[in-house]
């Protein structure tokens, strides 16, 4: 990565953070629409018509509650409230899909232990109901508590109903591979969102690629059922390579990808018969989420200035 693209990345996780631009941006029409590209509405039922027609098209959901700005135990009982009405609908509706549940939302930067108390009452519900739930991976300083949490629901609920999530850009992801592999905990692979110092992450994109690479064959080697998350076709193709040189079935493992990135590269995959989730985030609190996406590829905020020109 070069020094102005790590420079851009910079400045807009810098943005993401800052409370005053997050309620300024959302009452912005244009922006809202633009970060329409992304995010599947600011209601349960918006997200729920847009997974309907994902379904439509042969690709499975993990839906994501947006809000970032949990700050109190009250607030994190409104998102298990919000959890659980979305397994409900889930349920409901038949919809293929499950969730995806933020530990911050449930407490975990002020009270580790409520976070756990939250976050099982969304597994327990997710249970009852046959479903499944991915506990997202945040921010560096909290990837052990995460970690923690996880194994913690994994021993009361098991295999089928949570699972993780794995950043390839933490020198310590392989290890963690290996470790919750051996537990049998699923996993979700992707490179990480997030800005990480030299402390903790590689910087290189070649060495976030190569870690990717290798925490994919730790998983492909399992024998669980893992998703392999990237937009990135040269990630796909090694994975395709892998999974054809031992021997595996389609259907082993799935690809997940974000909504509205490379809706043609999903279909296609789903067209030559791989699973293919795609993540699918909604809330009224979507600016720290937007922000992210345009630092994944600062490219992207040409598009937002070009369109919020037109208006």
């Amino acid at each position: 990565m070069d020094q102005a693209t790590q420079l851009s990345r910079a400045a807009l996780m810098f943005l993401s953070r800052r409370e005053g631009l997050k309620d300024v941006a959302t009452e912005v029409p244009a922006l809202r629409r633009i970060a329409r590209r992304f995010i599947a509405g600011e209601t349960l039922e918006e997200a729920v018509s847009a997974v309907k027609e994902l379904n439509a098209r042969g690709l499975t959901v993990s839906f994501d509650h947006l809000n970032e700005a949990v700050r109190n135990a009250d607030e994190t009982l409104d998102e298990v409230r919000e959890y659980q009405r979305l397994l409900a609908r889930i349920d409901q509706l038949g919809v293929r899909g499950n969730v995806s549940l933020k530990l911050t939302q449930c407490g975990l930067l002020f009270d580790p232990e409520l976070a756990l108390r939250n976050a099982r009452e969304v597994v327990a519900d997710a249970k009852r109901r046959g479903s499944f739930v991915r506990v997202d991976m945040e921010q560096g300083e909290v990837t052990q508590a995460t970690l923690d949490v996880v194994r913690a629901l994994h021993r009361e609920f098991g295999e089928p109903h949570v699972g993780a999530v794995l950043q390839s850009y933490l020198y310590r992801t392989e290890a963690d591979a290996r470790a919750l592999c051996a537990e049998r905990i699923r996993i979700r692979l992707c490179k990480g969102a997030y800005l990480e110092g030299p402390g903790i992450a590689f910087q290189d994109k070649k060495d976030v690629d190569e870690n990717f690479l290798r925490v994919m064959r730790i998983l492909l080697d399992s024998g669980l059922y893992h998703g392999i998350a990237t937009h990135d076709e040269r990630m796909i193709q090694e994975t395709l390579a892998y999974a054809r040189k031992k021997g595996l079935e389609r259907g082993a493992f799935e690809f997940q990808m974000l909504y509205g990135i490379r809706r043609d590269l999903q279909e296609r995959l789903v067209a030559e018969g791989h699973p293919v989730r795609v993540y699918v985030p909604y809330g009224k609190y979507w600016y720290p989420y937007f922000m992210r996406r345009l630092a994944e590829r600062p490219a992207n905020v040409w598009f937002v200035m070009k369109n919020l020109v037109k208006g």
